[in-house]
């Protein structure tokens, strides 16, 4: 006998489960807490789990729900994670699920803890003892912070299914394509010295300011090579982010460092980039005595662009009644593409409201992603 909670019960076991992830030590938690539950829940359904390590860790762990064997079939995919938040600018417990003007309050309920529960809900009201093709729930950790959960999956070939549907939020919405990003820091150093004297030294932070002029020529010729009319940003971006260098205004800066967010379109190779980033940065700072050095926060997300023409694309357009369009967030997408599975991101929560405090989703959302999932489900796996 199936002994599931409630979808608001699981909901709130879900948000009150804190699973942060993030580059920063300080912030970064496991994912367990919601794994665990989900396993749980998963294998009450009938459902083979397996929890899969990733990076080594057994607190970061993505889990793999599979129900009937065969090619094809179906990926339900989600990242458990959350990003950090600011307590004291939220106006409720952010892991406490409050229900307020027709709304659901707390963190990761848009992005994307709501997808689970909403999931169980409509399997526990289908017919599961024959299902034609696989029925896969995929869980991943640490989306929110390096996408180590997807990467992992790419570097052991998992073959999930044919079909994948990403719940990321998308205002019920299906999108196909999205940019990629990476983000890299530039390090100039020099010598110290008096600033009465430019001779006793090298200033880092002029060789920068060299350096930020051919970036950003290099932004206008990329500009000019790469657009897609599909984006509301048609081009690539190369954003300036941060910068610092020096300590006195009397004393010749001796470092400086810059990083920099690119967004790269589709097509777009994140590590042919990177080696025309670097070699155009080393030429300009060539001669003047001064070394570089990169470190690339973290590997980067590729673009995303899946066939239009593909089954889960047409069915996902005729149910919402929106062509498939793009958005400016990155996802796991591309990872799944990559593993030969038709990808489509499509979830019931807004990303306005994402990572920010007082995160909430909007409950009419809820019934109209549940009969979205039940006609996806019935097509691909039990037609």
């Amino acid at each position: 006998m199936i002994t599931l909670p409630a979808f608001k019960e699981s909901f709130a076991a879900l948000v009150a489960a804190p699973t942060v992830s993030s580059i920063d030590p300080r912030h970064d938690q496991s994912n367990l807490p919601v794994v665990d539950l989900l396993a749980n829940w998963f294998a009450d359904l009938g459902f083979a789990v397996e929890t899969m390590p990733v990076n080594g860790k057994a607190d970061k762990v993505n889990l793999i729900a599979s129900l009937g064997t065969g090619d094809g079939g179906l990926v339900l995919s989600g990242h458990t994670d959350t990003v950090p938040y600011t307590e004291s600018a939220w106006h409720q417990d952010p892991f406490r699920l409050t229900e307020r003007d027709g709304r659901f309050y707390g963190l990761g309920t848009a992005d994307m803890k709501c997808f689970f529960p909403i999931v169980m809900q409509v399997l526990r009201a289908l017919d599961l003892k024959k299902p034609r093709r696989p029925i896969i729930l995929l869980a991943t950790c640490d989306e929110e912070s390096t996408m180590a959960g997807a990467k992992a999956l790419v570097d052991g070939d998992r073959r999930l299914g044919r079909h994948a549907l990403i719940g990321e939020p998308t205002g019920l919405k299906p999108v196909i394509m999205h940019k990629g990003v990476m983000i890299e820091t530039i390090t100039l150093k020099g010598k110290a010295g008096h600033a009465s004297n430019p001779s006793l030294g090298n200033n880092a932070l002029e060789g920068m300011h060299e350096v930020m002029k051919s970036l950003r020529e290099w932004r206008g010729r990329l500009q000019e090579e790469y657009s897609n009319a599909n984006f509301n940003v048609p081009v690539p971006t190369l954003n300036f982010g941060c910068i610092r260098g020096g300590d006195s205004p009397n004393r010749i800066c001796a470092e400086c460092e810059l990083k920099i967010d690119l967004r790269l379109l589709p097509r777009m190779q994140i590590s042919g980039i990177r080696k025309l980033l670097r070699r155009m940065v080393t030429q300009t700072v060539a001669g003047s005595g001064l070394t570089v050095e990169f470190d690339e926060v973290f590997p980067g997300t590729p673009p995303m662009e899946t066939d239009p023409q593909s089954d889960i694309v047409r069915v996902a357009e005729k149910l919402t009644g929106h062509a498939a369009g793009s958005v400016n967030f990155g996802t796991e997408g591309p990872y799944l593409n990559s593993l030969g599975m038709d990808t489509v991101v499509l979830g019931p929560g807004d990303i306005d409201q994402a990572h920010q405090a007082n995160e909430y989703i909007e409950q009419n959302r809820i019934r109209p992603m549940q009969d979205l999932l039940k006609q996806m489900i019935v097509h691909f796996c039990m037609s």
